[in-house]
Protein backbone atom coordinates (compact mmCIF):
# COMPACT_ATOMS: atom_id res chain seq x y z
CA UNK A 1 0.00 0.00 0.00
CA UNK A 2 2.83 2.54 0.61
CA UNK A 3 3.76 2.63 -3.12
CA UNK A 4 0.10 2.95 -4.08
CA UNK A 5 -0.38 5.73 -1.52
CA UNK A 6 2.66 7.55 -2.93
CA UNK A 7 1.11 7.45 -6.40
CA UNK A 8 -2.25 8.69 -5.08
CA UNK A 9 -0.57 11.51 -3.14
CA UNK A 10 1.38 12.64 -6.21
CA UNK A 11 -1.73 12.51 -8.40
CA UNK A 12 -3.74 14.40 -5.75
CA UNK A 13 -1.15 17.18 -5.57
CA UNK A 14 -0.77 17.44 -9.36
CA UNK A 15 -4.52 17.52 -10.04
CA UNK A 16 -5.90 19.85 -7.33
CA UNK A 17 -7.21 17.00 -5.20
CA UNK A 18 -8.62 14.84 -8.00
CA UNK A 19 -7.45 11.26 -8.44
CA UNK A 20 -8.42 8.18 -10.42
CA UNK A 21 -8.29 4.51 -9.57
CA UNK A 22 -10.12 3.24 -6.51
CA UNK A 23 -10.56 6.82 -5.25
CA UNK A 24 -12.07 8.11 -8.52
CA UNK A 25 -15.05 10.36 -7.80
CA UNK A 26 -14.59 10.04 -4.04
CA UNK A 27 -14.03 13.09 -1.85
CA UNK A 28 -10.42 12.73 -0.76
CA UNK A 29 -8.09 14.63 1.52
CA UNK A 30 -4.48 14.13 2.47
CA UNK A 31 -3.84 13.87 6.18
CA UNK A 32 -0.37 14.30 7.67
CA UNK A 33 -0.13 12.53 11.01
CA UNK A 34 2.66 11.97 13.50
CA UNK A 35 3.56 8.36 14.26
CA UNK A 36 2.34 7.23 17.68
CA UNK A 37 5.61 5.42 18.42
CA UNK A 38 8.08 6.69 15.82
CA UNK A 39 7.25 10.40 15.85
CA UNK A 40 7.72 10.34 12.04
CA UNK A 41 5.37 12.24 9.72
CA UNK A 42 3.04 10.20 7.50
CA UNK A 43 0.90 11.48 4.63
CA UNK A 44 -2.23 9.43 3.91
CA UNK A 45 -5.05 9.73 1.39
CA UNK A 46 -8.38 9.38 3.19
CA UNK A 47 -11.99 9.54 2.01
CA UNK A 48 -14.02 12.14 3.88
CA UNK A 49 -17.44 13.65 4.33
CA UNK A 50 -18.33 16.94 5.95
CA UNK A 51 -20.41 17.77 9.00
CA UNK A 52 -20.91 21.49 9.29
CA UNK A 53 -17.45 23.05 9.03
CA UNK A 54 -15.75 19.80 10.09
CA UNK A 55 -14.43 16.82 8.13
CA UNK A 56 -15.32 13.25 9.05
CA UNK A 57 -13.03 10.28 8.39
CA UNK A 58 -13.50 6.63 9.30
CA UNK A 59 -10.68 4.31 10.39
CA UNK A 60 -12.19 1.43 8.44
CA UNK A 61 -9.10 -0.21 6.93
CA UNK A 62 -11.46 -1.73 4.37
CA UNK A 63 -13.22 -3.76 7.07
CA UNK A 64 -10.04 -5.39 8.40
CA UNK A 65 -10.21 -6.86 11.93
CA UNK A 66 -7.81 -4.22 13.31
CA UNK A 67 -7.58 -0.44 13.11
CA UNK A 68 -5.26 1.21 10.59
CA UNK A 69 -1.96 2.55 11.93
CA UNK A 70 -3.15 6.11 11.44
CA UNK A 71 -5.88 5.50 14.05
CA UNK A 72 -3.18 5.13 16.71
CA UNK A 73 -1.36 8.18 15.33
CA UNK A 74 -4.46 10.38 15.66
CA UNK A 75 -5.19 9.15 19.18
CA UNK A 76 -1.59 9.83 20.29
CA UNK A 77 -1.08 13.05 18.27
CA UNK A 78 -4.39 14.70 17.32
CA UNK A 79 -2.71 17.78 15.79
CA UNK A 80 -2.56 17.11 12.04
CA UNK A 81 -2.23 18.83 8.69
CA UNK A 82 -4.88 18.48 5.99
CA UNK A 83 -4.49 19.05 2.26
CA UNK A 84 -7.79 19.58 0.50
CA UNK A 85 -7.73 20.49 -3.19
CA UNK A 86 -5.18 23.36 -3.21
CA UNK A 87 -5.58 24.32 0.47
CA UNK A 88 -3.29 23.14 3.30
CA UNK A 89 -4.20 23.81 6.92
CA UNK A 90 -3.73 22.60 10.49
CA UNK A 91 -6.51 20.63 12.13
CA UNK A 92 -7.37 18.85 15.34
CA UNK A 93 -8.66 15.25 15.29
CA UNK A 94 -11.24 14.10 17.82
CA UNK A 95 -12.63 10.59 18.21
CA UNK A 96 -16.45 10.65 18.07
CA UNK A 97 -18.27 8.52 20.63
CA UNK A 98 -21.77 7.32 21.44
CA UNK A 99 -24.71 8.80 19.54
CA UNK A 100 -22.47 11.29 17.73
CA UNK A 101 -20.34 8.42 16.37
CA UNK A 102 -23.43 6.49 15.26
CA UNK A 103 -24.95 9.48 13.45
CA UNK A 104 -21.68 10.47 11.76
CA UNK A 105 -20.99 6.89 10.66
CA UNK A 106 -24.50 6.51 9.23
CA UNK A 107 -24.24 9.78 7.27
CA UNK A 108 -20.73 8.94 6.02
CA UNK A 109 -21.87 5.48 4.88
CA UNK A 110 -24.98 6.96 3.24
CA UNK A 111 -22.78 9.24 1.14
CA UNK A 112 -20.03 6.66 0.58
CA UNK A 113 -21.80 3.24 0.54
CA UNK A 114 -18.58 1.20 0.47
CA UNK A 115 -18.27 1.95 4.19
CA UNK A 116 -21.40 -0.16 4.82
CA UNK A 117 -19.52 -3.06 3.21
CA UNK A 118 -16.52 -2.42 5.47
CA UNK A 119 -18.79 -2.43 8.52
CA UNK A 120 -20.26 -5.78 7.44
CA UNK A 121 -16.78 -7.32 7.06
CA UNK A 122 -15.63 -6.70 10.63
CA UNK A 123 -16.74 -7.29 14.19
CA UNK A 124 -14.96 -4.21 15.53
CA UNK A 125 -16.63 -0.84 15.87
CA UNK A 126 -15.10 1.33 13.15
CA UNK A 127 -13.72 4.52 14.73
CA UNK A 128 -15.02 7.86 13.47
CA UNK A 129 -12.88 11.00 13.68
CA UNK A 130 -14.02 14.59 13.46
CA UNK A 131 -11.35 16.89 12.02
CA UNK A 132 -11.68 20.55 12.94
CA UNK A 133 -9.69 23.31 11.27
CA UNK A 134 -7.31 24.84 13.84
Amino acid sequence: MPNYNTQVIEEFRQNHGQVGGMFSGMPLLLMTTTGAKSGKKYVLPVAYTTHGDNYVVLASKGGAPDNPDWYHNLVAHPDITIELEDDTFRAQARLAKGDEREKLFAEHARQLPAFNDYKAKTTRVIPVFVLTRA
